[in-house]
Order: structure tokens, then sequence, then C-alpha cells
């Protein structure tokens, strides 16, 4: 049995951060998006947050940091765990003790319904059955891409390039003997990468952050657990990303091009750059952050004739030799039907 289980108030944050953060980067379902400064930089735009865990002989044993809209639906709001909870799905009580306090803190926020969607790999559970047991609504709307390819870091740098199709690993190469830089950006670099989002979200036709956004993402995460990585050729910004880590895992956030000086294959040479940051940083996993979501058969018979959302990406992304991989998805725990049919009507819209 649990010794203690207890719920964390919202902002101001408390002592105990620095333990929840260091849950989150030990915990094999871990993410940046369950840390402590991922709610602070949502907090900034429009969300609050709340914490809740449950303790084992004092220890973290599991919790899930929560994410509560403050735009409401009517009197409800709408509650969200990104990539959480973090917990032992096979515990059934662990699974629904964290959930009673899920729902409390659900309760008190005035939420009808939060969403969850745990950074748990589709082959790992049976996950229909969780959810039946634990009154989850398995639901394919999900916010986070479920699928991504993950590039396995612990091999030396020349096998992870002999890991990579050929045609990247040229790539990659030509980069550097077209001269082409990448280097470390700071604060002051934030006006290039928003430049270089704003050129690549018009030409790719998807919608990008405000530069405020990308901002207070550095000044919170900078540069102990992101990096702003930034190719040049003759001190010409041509392409940028921006990494994370958090643990031992590494994770492709954001990443921009200019479409300039395309024979010098700048998109190769930073996102080679973000590879190798990472496995300096003593990461075991690179995680590429969102393919289409699609069988690996499909998306090899279908991605030279597919141009629309992540399909734009997936021919670039498949090349870095990583495994195919699939999170269980999304699931809903409900509180308001009305709520609930009006939130289905609103997405599907």
């Amino acid at each position: 049995m649990f010794d203690k289980w207890f719920e964390l108030g919202e902002q101001p944050y408390s002592k105990d951060d620095a333990a929840w953060d260091a849950f989150v980067a030990a915990h094999p379902q871990g993410s940046i998006l369950q840390t402590t400064n991922w709610a602070r930089l949502k907090n900034r735009f429009n969300w609050s947050s709340k914490r809740v865990w449950l303790k084992r002989d004092g220890r973290l044993a599991a919790g899930a940091q929560i994410l509560f809209q403050s735009r409401a639906f009517g009197l409800a709001r709408i509650g969200y765990i990104p990539h959480g909870p973090l917990v032992d799905w096979q515990d059934e009580e662990q699974v629904e003790v964290l959930f009673n306090q899920i729902d409390f803190a659900a309760y008190k926020n005035k939420a009808g319904l939060v969403k969850i969607e745990p950074m748990v790999w589709q082959d790992e559970v049976d996950w229909p059955a969780i959810c039946q047991k634990h009154g989850l609504i398995m639901d394919a709307d999900t916010i986070q891409p479920p699928r991504t390819i993950v590039v396995d870091l612990r091999p030396s740098p020349d096998d992870i390039l002999a890991a990579m199709k050929q045609k990247t690993r040229y790539n990659i190469r030509l980069s550097a003997r077209k001269e082409v830089v990448v280097r470390e950006g700071t604060a002051a670099d934030l006006p290039i990468f928003n430049q270089l989002m704003a050129v690549t979200g018009q030409r790719d036709g998807f919608g990008v952050h405000a530069p405020v956004y990308y901002k207070a993402f550095y000044e919170l995460f900078a540069p102990d657990h992101a990096a702003l990585l930034i190719a040049e050729f003759e001190d010409k910004p041509l392409a940028a990303v921006i990494v994370s880590a958090v643990g031992d895992k590494a994770a492709y956030l954001y990443g921009a091009s200019s479409g300039e000086e395309r024979q010098r294959m700048p998109a190769y040479a930073v996102q080679w750059a973000a590879i190798q940051w990472a496995k300096a940083r003593g990461c075991t996993q690179y995680d590429l952050w969102g393919i289409p979501d699609a069988p690996e058969a499909e998306l090899e018979a279908q991605f030279t004739e597919k141009h629309e959302g992540l399909w734009g990406v997936y021919r670039h992304k498949r090349g870095y030799g990583g495994q195919q991989k699939r999170t269980v998805g999304a699931a809903d725990r409900v509180y308001n039907q009305r709520l609930y049919k009006l939130y289905r009507w609103r997405r599907q819209r």
C-alpha cells in the first residue's frame, strides 16, 4: 500500500520541484512535457497546472502533471496530461489510486474531462484492456503525434552514421564539404530562428508559435535541457533546430530552414549536429518527434507521393536510421458527457 499520496498545488512552485524533475528524468516514460518548466511555459500561455503524485517508502512512485485550459467550455474546463501519467500500468492498484488523485484535481479545477497521452509504446502493454479496467475512453484524436522514429545513440558516431540511409549519410558529409558550419546559438539568435520558422511555416503550410513562445521556451530550458543549433554558410543562417534533453532521452522539438543554398544540405548538417549534441550529453535515444500515423509499409509505399501534414517531413526523418515506434495514443477520462460531446464536435471541425 502507499504510505502517502497527496496533491501539490499550482504556482508558486515548491521545494518539491527538483524531486519531481529528477523522478521524470529517471522514469522510463519520462518526457520534457512532464517537467516543471514545461508547466511554467504553458502557464505563460493561458494554461494552469497541477501535479499529483504517489509515494512509496518516502519516494515518488507515480505521478502526473496536469494542464488545465484557462478558456472554459461553459462552466467546465479541459485537463490534459501530455506524455503522462507516469505510472506502472501493470500495477492496477497504483493506477487506480493515481486516477483517484487525478479525478480529485479535475473536480477542484472544474474539468469536465482529462485527456491523457502516455509515453508508453503500443507493443509493451494491452492498452484496450487497461482503458476498460480504469474507465478510460480510447480516442484517436491525439494532440502529440503518436508515431515517431527513435535513433539509438549508444553506438559510436561512425556506427550511428552507418545505420542511416545511404543518401542521408551522403548528404551529411556533403554539407561538410560544402562548408556548412553548425554553431550553438544563444538567446540573441532567437530572431534568426523566428525568421526561419516564419519562412518554413509559410512555405510548407503549417502553423508556428509566436516569437514570444520560443523565447519563453529558451529562457526556461536552455542551456541545461535544450539547445538552439544553427547551420550557416559564410555566416548566413540556412537552417536551425531546437533540441531538448531530459534524463537519457533527447528530442527534436522544432526545426526550420530558409530554402536557400539547399544544395549544401544544411538541414542534414544541423540534424546531425543535434544527434551529436544529444550523445555528448549522455542521452541514449533521440526522438525525431512525429511522423504520419500509418504502418511502416504504408509509409514506405506512399512517402514519395504524399506531402500534406507530417508526410512532408517523413522523407527527411526516415533517413536517420532509427526505429519506428508508436505510443498507445490518447484516452479520455470523462466527467461531463455534454462537455465531451461538445469537445469532440469542435475537435472534429
